[in-house]
């Protein structure tokens, strides 16, 4: 069967399995071989990293054709109103792309959220908030470029959920295993169903 890790990425974690000092790499936290990331999480960003060795598992996952929701938990400097965050509700023009609408609400700092290493940066004279915006996309810090359109610049971003699958139970660094049962997978195109590789593969030691 298909093997799928759930990864807590830490903040400062580059998406690859090559190094790349001075940060640390997903090398440094799975010991798995051959798998490969699902989609991207910025080096920047913190949660949820999925990681497999089934390449139509892969597709399922990463391409927007499959319209996985993605939940992220954001905090923002200011204290939008939801009058301010109407236009993430419709689609913002961000130069180079319209989003599609996005699924948004205010919320409460997450409880047990931990700690981000480094600390965040505030400023003293200006609040924070917390949002939780869910998106069917994916591009290029495409969360934190709606919120600064908006006027709301995100201080911390972490990826809760994919599709049916979240953080729950996992701390920062941690990953567990599932398997995935073969009627979940979408078809797999003509040809050898392979991963994308994203840097090499992944190390051959183990913990």
């Amino acid at each position: 069967m298909p093997q799928l890790i759930l990864l807590n990425k830490p903040y400062g974690v580059i998406c690859q399995f090559s190094p790349s000092p001075p940060h640390a790499s997903l090398a440094d936290f799975v010991p798995i071989r051959d798998v490969y990331p699902a989609g991207r999480l910025d080096t920047d960003s913190e949660g949820l990293l999925l990681l497999t060795d089934s390449g139509p598992l892969q597709a399922k996952i990463a391409d927007p054709k499959h319209k996985l929701p993605k939940t992220y938990w954001v905090q923002v400097e200011g204290s939008p109103s939801l009058l301010d965050l109407q236009p993430l509700l419709t689609g913002v023009d961000l130069g180079d792309f319209t989003t599609q609408p996005a699924q948004v609400r205010l919320i409460e700092e997450p409880a047990g959220l931990w700690p981000r290493v480094p600390p965040v940066r505030f400023r003293a004279s200006v609040p924070t908030a917390w949002l939780e915006i869910i998106i069917r996309e994916g591009k290029n810090r495409q969360v934190r470029r709606m919120t600064a359109k908006v006027g709301f610049p995100t201080l911390r971003l972490v990826r809760y959920a994919i599709g049916e699958w979240s953080l729950d139970g996992l701390s920062p660094g941690a990953w567990k295993a599932e398997t995935v049962d073969a009627p979940r997978l979408v078809k797999p195109a003509a040809g050898p169903a392979k991963p994308k590789q994203r840097g090499r593969r992944g190390p051959n030691k183990t913990r």
